[in-house]
């Protein structure tokens, strides 16, 4: 449901109401509340050089919003059942957007003018139950694992609307599972039904790169996980989720992640993915096996890291729309996840910290994918994407905790758009509990 600004700050204060009348100390002691302000400026200019690439009625997308984030987390209240509460609410305003360059994920989109509206808004509640060491909630929330992760990289989170599990019971053994019925996507005051990412070749009228064919509707209101991760030394960690958008796909994920020390800071990080998708039903003709390799060498306040995908099978690899993939080469723009394409990736991040400056930090990586499979008598399709993020959190005085962070990207393609980006992000968090 559609809330306003009002709605929400009536909400936020009868949460803070409820809280302040429970007596129960646990309820109390252990509820922490955040506020964040969060502003975001996004330029991405579409530099087409190709004809195979489906059409761009845009030249560029530029927008600057501001928005607010309040996180609000009770404690549980006494007794062999605890009980307690979890909020979300999230405020959005334009700054800055024009009719011929909306559309970057900032704000709701105006479907009448074709522009973006002034402000959005919405709640994420949810109810939650413990028994020792495992917690029932159910209402809106945000999920990261291998089977589904809410994207965050633009103003306002995506939230789901669910039913989720998870148990602790055993030291090192996390259990979880989930009914999702509905997504409220960063862009959207709305809850909808769930989708799959796909791509579509307007230019030519085909699959496109993903090679997903759908029928009989696209969305659905049912996505089921259930999985865990176990810390089996405290050097290694694996994990294993299966995942079922109903009638669309059925999906196996594993992982491992192995720290390996090396001497005095050094250190060997190897992470490895695997991923089996096949369809549910025939509402689909998914068909993917995605496996993935990072493997980052660590001296001091360095980090070298170099990294391979590849997808095979009918199609490419399937997760939830606008969602994070659980992918090795997924990174600020693309996935490098289409039909039959190998990938590869070289990384390096610096922490000024070890030269005597905390706070910096530094990220450049470089991606290229091949051997895309683009249709029948067409050639393989190629693609490279570069990143840099320079970042700032500010570590004493009056600016403390404040964060700036400039993220670049380029992408080139012989069968999708060309682009360059630039995002500046400039947040706060302020504790209020």
């Amino acid at each position: 449901m559609r809330k306003t600004s009002l709605a929400l700050a009536v909400a936020a204060s009868t949460l803070g109401l409820s809280l302040s009348q429970v007596a129960h100390a646990d309820f109390i002691g252990d509820s922490k509340a955040t506020l964040e302000a969060r502003n975001f400026y996004f330029n991405r200019d579409f530099r087409q050089g190709n004809s195979d690439a489906p059409a761009q009625s845009q030249s560029k997308q530029e927008e600057w919003a501001q928005g607010f984030i309040l996180r609000a987390n009770s404690g549980f209240t006494d007794g062999t059942v605890g009980f307690g509460a979890d909020a979300i609410g999230m405020f959005g305003f334009k700054l800055d957007s024009g009719d011929g360059t909306a559309g970057s994920g900032l704000l709701v989109p105006d479907n009448s003018s074709g522009g973006s509206q002034d402000n959005y808004s919405d709640l994420a509640v949810a109810a939650k139950a413990k028994i020792s060491n495992s917690t029932l909630r159910v209402g809106q929330m945000q999920f990261k694992n291998a089977a589904i992760a809410s994207s965050d990289s633009r103003l306002l989170p995506q939230v789901f609307e669910a039913g989720h599990l998870v148990s602790q019971e055993i030291d090192g053994l996390m259990l979880e599972a989930a009914h999702v019925r509905e997504v409220n996507n960063r862009n959207s005051s709305d809850y909808e039904d769930i989708s799959v990412t796909n791509s579509f070749n307007s230019t030519r009228g085909t699959v496109g790169t993903r090679g997903i064919r759908l029928s009989g509707g696209s969305t659905t209101d049912a996505f089921d996980f259930i999985g865990g991760t176990y810390k089996i030394s405290k050097d290694l960690t694996a994990g294993y989720y299966y995942s079922n958008l109903d009638e669309l796909y059925k999906q196996h994920s594993f992982n491992a992640v192995h720290v390996l020390p090396l001497g005095d800071k050094q250190s060997l990080k190897t992470d490895l993915r695997y991923a089996r998708s096949t369809d549910d039903g025939n509402r689909s003709n998914i068909d993917n096996t995605a496996i993935g390799a990072m493997v980052t060498y660590g001296l001091d306040g360095h980090a070298f890291g170099l990294g391979y995908q590849r997808m095979s099978g009918d199609t490419g690899f399937a997760y939830i729309n606008g969602t994070d993939p659980f992918l090795v080469n997924y990174v600020q723009i693309g996935d490098f996840a289409n039909k039959d394409e190998k990938s590869y990736q070289a990384r390096y991040d610096f922490n000024f910290a070890s030269i005597g400056i905390p706070g910096l930090t530094f990220m450049t990586r470089y991606l290229t994918g091949d051997n895309v499979d683009r249709g029948r008598g067409i050639s393989e399709g190629k693609e490279w994407e570069r990143n840099s993020e320079l970042m700032y959190v500010f570590q004493e005085g009056a600016l403390k905790n404040l964060g700036v962070r400039w993220r670049n990207a380029s992408v080139r393609s012989n069968f999708a758009n060309d682009i360059d980006e630039n995002r500046l992000i400039v947040s706060y968090t302020l504790p209020l509990l």
